[in-house]
């Protein structure tokens, strides 16, 4: 008998540690302050310095969008979750040789929705549809270039991809190395965090969420992903104009979507990541 109600508490005391544990490692929802914006920033496509042809071509393509309306009901249809596009490579690997002159070569990084992102194993969202209007508009075979987003504007600089559609800010810096098309949104950068945080709380502005990250220490972690926006306003960026944190802790990852993960699984503290893209990642991980 004494075995048995022995083995009974030894099981008890097992599963109460297990659920503790599961308890521990639960993921927590996650909640983006949408309405402090930290920065002010636009979209727009990145063409090579030379390729003035693209580059028109571009710009006539959004001026048409624009001026039809069509931009905004693409936009638009991505945003609210009605859009249908998807779009898969004709050809396994980027085209190369006597070929390479059929096809437009588009860089992105595939992991920022609603711009960018896989549906399945076809690509979708705003940029690759505009990418798609713009192939058919010069009778090309579109191919997408799916790499890392601080790759793309060297790709777009060194010829392996004709243009850059990433949901890529213009500014000063980048335009050194490449030329960009005219623009086609206005987006900014916002703090996502759990849904139980304490730190900013009381934030009513994005002076207040700026005043409490100046307040953090080293061991408090803030996510971005690299080479975007978010990663320079957290990290610092003197060519970029951004003076950064660097009383805090800034991690780098290949996408939003993972740095989000991370917060949710409790490993950073908090993430920077521009609007929209935030608010889908954050209501996907919420599900």
């Amino acid at each position: 008998m004494k075995k048995i109600i022995s083995f009974a508490l030894a099981m008890i005391m097992i599963l109460a540690a297990v659920s503790a544990l599961a308890s521990c490692n639960a993921k927590s929802k996650v909640k983006v302050y949408t309405e402090y914006e930290l920065t002010a920033e636009k979209y727009a496509f990145a063409v090579a310095k030379n390729n003035t042809e693209l580059k028109e071509a571009a710009n006539e393509l959004l001026a048409d969008l624009k001026a039809n309306g069509e931009l905004d009901k693409i936009i638009n249809s991505f945003f609210d979750g009605t859009a249908e596009f998807t779009y898969t490579n004709t050809v396994s690997a980027v085209p190369t040789g006597a070929d390479r002159e059929n096809y437009l070569v588009v860089a992105t990084n595939a992991y920022f929705p609603p711009f960018e992102y896989y549906q399945g194993n076809k690509l979708s969202g705003v940029d690759m549809k505009i990418a798609s209007l713009l192939a058919e508009k010069l009778d090309k075979t579109l191919y997408i270039y799916d790499m890392n987003f601080d790759a793309v504007i060297l790709s777009v600089q060194k010829g392996q991809a004709d243009i850059g559609m990433a949901g890529m800010t213009v500014n000063e810096e980048r335009l050194k190395s490449v030329d960009f098309t005219s623009e086609y949104y206005e987006s900014a950068q916002v703090l996502v965090v759990r849904e139980d945080d304490k730190v900013f709380a009381d934030c009513k502005s994005a002076d207040d969420i700026v005043a409490k990250l100046e307040k953090q220490e080293k061991s408090f972690k803030v996510g971005t992903q690299n080479g975007t926006t978010g990663f320079m306003f957290s990290a610092g960026n003197e060519d970029f104009g951004y003076d950064g944190f660097k009383n805090l802790t800034t991690s780098g990852y290949d996408t939003g979507a993972l740095a989000i993960l991370d917060l949710a699984n409790k490993k950073v503290d908090a993430v920077i990541l521009d609007k929209q893209p935030a608010i889908m990642i954050a209501d996907s991980t919420n599900k």
